[in-house]
């Protein structure tokens, strides 16, 4: 669901890792942007679809998108090439990039939903006005190709983006109900998993393991490990010090998860994480005979060595239920517990 694939090695050199650039490669200072957080979002206001990256398989796709905006009591405004079709993209780049600079900068818009992931938002990057972006503070919505979105803007415009369902995705009860509660109640939230035991004795599904116990407080970064780490060497990565790196993936044999923690590792961003919450890795199975390293394997390679606070198993990823996040907002995780919480507001007062 929601597939996006990034063709391409990334960059090692981690002097370049925060490097920004402002809007047309002209550069900038390379001191991280001050924190902005997004006005507030409020039952009736006007929400955007946009379409950054694969286009819809059905124009029904965006039917379904407004209606679940709608069903949230929201209103709804289709960006101009929501719709729009080119190769696998949703118009092309200009387009793409126009759409969200025009959304942002529209004073009827108060929010951005992303009708799908899939591939090419990457491609918008250094087409974004960044300044645009920090002067109008709007939540901005999505995952997994989403990624290469909330990282930039972080980066760049320093703007508090939400990782979380897309438009076109599944607004079950539990979607829908964490939709009300980040947005419209603006809770402090704290994000524990929902036990789910079904029929069997012990419960099995929604499980948390922790990797290394011990908690740590700190800005959320992160998203699709895809997707992240084809930006490294890039100017649109934010600064990984003392941050809360959270990771998903979905259909990715374990020898390419460890061949992205291995950029990771040798881009010196894991060496300055303070904690590591790892969501789900659908469809992330060992071949057969002798197959892959697992992912346990993967993260005692990788993880336990940092000496960090660090579980795997947060509802976050390419699953029917999933929490939203800010990324750029400040938690404290437990991972013994397997949990993290909200410390500040991620809206303006």
């Amino acid at each position: 669901m929601h597939r996006r694939h990034f063709i391409g090695s990334a960059a090692l050199a981690a002097t370049a890792l925060m490097l920004p650039l402002a809007r047309g490669g002209e550069a900038r200072a390379a001191t991280a942007p001050r924190r902005v957080l997004p006005r507030p979002l409020n039952p009736g206001d006007t929400i955007a679809l946009v379409s950054p990256s694969k286009a819809t398989d059905d124009p029904f796709d965006l039917q379904l998108a407004s209606e679940a905006m709608q069903a949230l009591g929201l209103k709804v405004k289709l960006a101009p090439h929501a719709g729009s079709r080119r190769g696998h993209l949703a118009g092309t780049d200009a387009e793409r990039a126009g759409d969200i600079n025009a959304m942002f900068a529209d004073p009827e818009v108060r929010g951005i939903v992303c009708v799908r992931g899939g591939s090419g938002a990457a491609r918008l990057l250094p087409l974004l006005d960044y300044g645009l972006i920090r002067r109008n503070p709007k939540m901005l919505l999505g995952y997994s190709d989403i990624t290469a979105l909330h990282n930039a803007i972080l980066a760049q415009a320093g703007l508090v983006t939400f990782h979380g369902q897309i438009g076109a995705g599944s607004w079950n009860k539990f979607n829908a109900d964490q939709f009300r509660r980040v947005f419209f109640d603006r809770e402090l939230m704290e994000y524990r998993n929902v036990a789910d035991a079904g029929d069997e004795l012990v419960a099995r599904r929604n499980r948390t393991v922790t990797i290394a116990g011990g908690k740590a407080r700190g800005e959320l970064v992160g998203g699709n490990l895809t997707v992240l780490t084809a930006l490294a060497g890039t100017p649109y990565l934010p600064d990984f010090t003392g941050k809360i790196l959270f990771l998903e993936d979905v259909s990715e044999a374990p020898y390419r998860i460890d061949r992205m923690f291995s950029t990771l590792k040798l881009t010196g961003a894991l060496d300055r994480i303070a904690g590591l919450i790892f969501g789900e890795c659908t469809e992330c199975d060992p071949g057969e005979g002798y197959g892959w390293l697992t992912l346990p394997q993967i993260f005692d390679d990788y993880i336990q060595p940092l000496k960090i606070p660090a579980y795997r198993g947060a509802m976050i990823g390419h699953i029917r239920q999933q929490f939203i996040v800010p990324s750029g907002g400040r938690v404290e995780m437990d991972a013994d517990a397997g949990m993290f919480r909200m410390l500040d507001p991620v809206f303006q007062a």
